[in-house]
């Protein structure tokens, strides 16, 4: 019996634990709503090309877009443009867009466009970047300045990390003539980063220029420039005006390097203008499309992968175990006492269409018609099967009674009855039946009452919207059940309703 015990309690605890593990995996790694009012945002990013055309000349004009890495994930692209080819190439790590046509004249405009979200960007790839370079070529007095401050940031740097950050700190203090000659009165942040990848090429740190799009709503704006170093694991991002740390989170990087933003060949005044704006999509169809534009895949072995038809059965089916857990617990905590534990379940899922006020209605006097047809039978003395048989002809024609009768008056709710499970209403009378003969009309009635109780409670919980979302969600949730109803089979405790019967014992004791 211990070694049983040990068994069981290893059992439970694995299912718990497992139940727990894979749901928490599908929340806080796949990023799985728990929710499904949650939403997510949405970014629409316009840039727009304007240019005006040489009416001679091909026109050629190639703009840097966005890397798409796993930092944000891309649910649509779009080049829009009028008798325009379109073709995008990688080159050096960027994604490049070209824009060609044989002819063209006067102004022209063209539009690139990216939706994406954050949410679901996946884990990250493993980077590799450069850990070494060679130094750049000075002379003269430029020489002898840049050697003059990498003195004190080497004394005041312990790493890589803090070495960039102090130069990056020297290079925007004005008033130091070593700056001063090297930024030869360009004080611009484009210019004071040429001269920082001086400093640090010299000390033989690689470091590139990043541009960056800042995603905020509604202002407009132009790329900003950072800088970046590999230090042979990851990617480290510096502010070129401050020395600061870190790319903020509402960065979006859209290419590296000393390149121009766009080029147009065949063409002049260039000009690229960016709008963005935010929007919110429910979080669970946003799974959905990142599923079918990505390989991410999350959502591929979950319920959301069958079709929607079968989803909608299985929304019902993954109820069921919550139904008979509040069965169990109405019967082996409270001891209410019900006609089998699956009979109210089957009713509970009888009045998802019928709703509960009009399904109580029509259970009551089908029961109540089929006990007086079951009442008769008996003086007939026919045996069991024939006698069941005649009960479920009876119920059968009952029902078709009621929905035609319905039907004329107008109340299509009653069309609905045809959808109460038939068998379990003949076994429901023929068990309530046997019961008034064994235990009375009085215990008859309590359990029939408790049945419809058990019944109506199981079907406001097996309803509530937010509960079928999260078991259809994370069905792992069903093993955590399984354990409690393994729990529960080892009760051997007093039922509440014991409690109030065993009271007058007490007080006689007393």
């Amino acid at each position: 019996m211990r070694a049983l015990n040990l068994h069981l309690k290893i059992l439970i605890a694995v299912l718990v634990v497992l139940g727990i593990s894979i749901t928490a995996y599908q929340i806080f790694v796949l990023g799985i709503p728990v929710t499904e009012d949650a939403t997510d945002d949405l970014w629409n990013i316009d840039a727009k090309v304007e240019f005006v055309a040489n009416a001679k000349d091909p026109v050629k004009i190639q703009m840097f877009v966005p890397p798409l890495s796993r930092d944000y994930v891309s649910l649509n692209e779009s080049f829009i443009s009028n008798n325009y080819g379109v073709s995008v190439n990688r080159v050096d790590g960027n994604r490049k867009v070209t824009w060609s046509a044989r002819r063209a004249k006067g102004n022209q405009t063209l539009y690139y466009r990216l939706v994406l979200t954050k949410r679901y960007s996946g884990e990250k790839i493993k980077v590799k970047g450069p850990t070494f370079r060679d130094s750049i070529a000075v002379e003269g007095p430029e020489k002898i300045a840049a050697e003059a401050l990498l003195a004190p940031i080497r004394q005041h740097s312990a790493d890589v990390e803090t070495f960039i950050s102090e130069a990056i700190k020297r290079t925007n203090n004005l008033s130091d003539d070593n700056v001063k000659l090297l930024l030869a009165g360009d004080p611009s942040t484009p210019h004071k980063a040429k001269i920082v990848e001086l400093l640090l090429s010299i000390a033989h740190v690689p470091v590139e220029k990043v541009h960056t799009i800042r995603l905020v709503a509604d202002q407009p704006q132009t790329p900003e420039l950072w800088l970046r170093s590999f230090n042979g694991n990851d990617w480290l991002y510096f502010n070129p005006d401050t020395g600061e740390q870190g790319l903020p989170s509402d960065r979006l990087l859209w290419w590296t390097g000393d390149e121009n933003l766009i080029t147009v060949d065949g063409g002049k005044k260039a000009m690229v203008t960016f709008s963005l704006n935010n929007s919110e999509m429910n979080a669970i169809r946003l799974a959905k499309l990142t599923d079918e534009n990505t390989d991410a895949n999350f959502l591929e072995y979950s319920l959301y992968g069958l079709p929607l038809q079968t989803q909608q059965t299985f929304m019902i089916m993954v109820m069921i175990p919550i139904g008979v857990l509040v069965i169990l617990i109405l019967r082996n905590l409270i001891g209410l006492q019900t006609l089998g534990t699956f009979t109210p379940v089957l009713i509970a899922l009888a009045f998802r269409e019928t709703q509960l006020g009009f399904g109580i209605v029509l259970f009551t006097i089908i029961t109540a018609l089929g006990l007086s047809l079951r009442s008769y039978l008996e003086h007939l003395k026919l045996q069991m099967l024939p006698r069941l048989s005649v009960v479920l002809t009876f119920v059968v024609v009952l029902i078709a009674a009621i929905s035609l009768f319905s039907h004329k008056l107008g109340l299509e709710r009653g069309l609905s009855v045809a959808l109460f499970p038939m068998v379990i209403l003949t076994m429901t009378i023929e068990r309530l039946s046997i019961t008034w003969e064994e235990r009375g009309g009085g215990h008859a009635m309590k359990v029939a009452i408790g049945t419809l109780f058990a019944a109506s409670l199981a079907h406001l919980i097996m309803s509530v919207p937010e509960l079928i979302y999260f078991v259809f969600t994370f069905p792992a949730i069903l093993l955590i059940l399984v354990g409690f109803m393994l729990a529960m089979g080892r009760y051997r405790g007093y039922r509440l309703t014991e409690l109030v019967r065993f009271k007058a014992f007490i007080k006689a004791d007393s």
